[in-house]
């Protein structure tokens, strides 16, 4: 006779698994999965949420690629704000987790400060840079002012509005920092110190022992800054609102406006989809890239 008691206690642990981790699936559906799936339903329709939806096909994406301007100059404003946000918010915060990283009295204090503006109200910040690049009044041209430098319209500017964006942007870089400062408590000191041994200088062993060491964990933030970075969308509604003369006309914004200011769901769908494509392929191809400059202690790539 077989006995059944090892398959029925693998059923009740496996039951208990699934019951306890149930309001996370129910949520994962309800919440994310059915969104989802509701939006690319919903890009093939024309709907003011007013009206019944009407099915227009493929028209909400050929417009946008044929007929709307501002598709075009939304795409145009995020790719720039990805391209140079991202390397700028990695350098910084490489460099504040090698301050960090530094054995001094207090570090931990200072951690805690460089953390902070992380957890900050993207609301609250984006009024405080409001009044520091205020051209008229602001801290950024009162200072300049001291040296004799006739300050910039900034956020009012259509030629720097997307700089002081990107600058901005860079108050928050914290959280990537406490992630490199992770990667960098994990390097053995070891390696530095046979490094040091055969004479090596400090520049020598930062490009030749921390940047390999890196290399996983500078992939992980390269990943997370390029999401955040497409789905900018706080900063742009609340300083600028997409101005001025739409240099700040981020993707997400487009999308937020066509769907709540215009009430084109059928349409903001669709963008949202093509914010989703975009993403998608930058991430796999830096995932693909990786293979070649990522450093594992096994020995295997990315």
């Amino acid at each position: 006779m077989i006995s059944t008691s090892g398959s029925g206690a693998k059923w009740k642990e496996s039951y208990t698994f699934y019951l306890l981790i149930s309001p996370w699936l129910i949520g994962l559906v309800v919440f994310t999965l059915g969104p989802i799936l509701g939006s690319l339903g919903l890009s093939f329709y024309d709907w003011d949420l007013i009206s019944p939806a009407k099915f227009v096909g493929l028209r909400n994406f050929r417009e946008m690629l044929s007929v709307d301007p501002l598709f075009w100059q939304s795409l145009k404003v995020t790719l720039v704000y990805v391209v140079f946000r991202v390397p700028l918010a990695l350098v910084t915060a490489l460099l504040l987790a090698l301050m960090m990283n530094q054995k001094v009295p207090g570090i931990g204090v200072f951690r805690t400060i460089y953390y902070l503006p992380s957890v900050v109200s993207g609301v609250a910040v984006s009024m405080l840079w409001i009044w520091v690049f205020n051209p008229n009044f602001g801290l950024a041209n009162g200072l300049l002012g001291l040296i004799g430098i006739q300050g910039p319209g900034w956020f009012s500017s259509t030629g720097w509005a997307l700089p002081t964006m990107i600058l901005t942007s860079l108050y928050a870089v914290g959280s990537t920092a406490i992630i490199f400062l992770a990667g960098l408590k994990n390097i053995s000191e070891s390696l530095y110190e046979a490094a040091e041994l055969d004479g090596a200088s400090k520049l020598q062993r930062f490009f030749t022992i921390t940047v390999p060491q890196l290399t996983p964990t500078i992939l992980f933030n390269l990943i997370m800054l390029m999401i955040s970075s497409f789905q900018t969308f706080t900063e742009s509604l609340i300083i600028t609102n997409g101005g001025p003369a739409n240099a700040t006309l981020f993707f997400n914004l487009y999308l937020y406006q066509n769907a709540f200011a215009y009430s084109r769901f059928g349409y903001a769908s669709a963008l949202a989809w093509v914010l989703f494509t975009l993403t998608l392929i930058f991430a796999l191809y830096t995932f693909r890239s990786s293979r070649k400059w990522v450093y594992y202690e096994g020995g295997d790539a990315s």
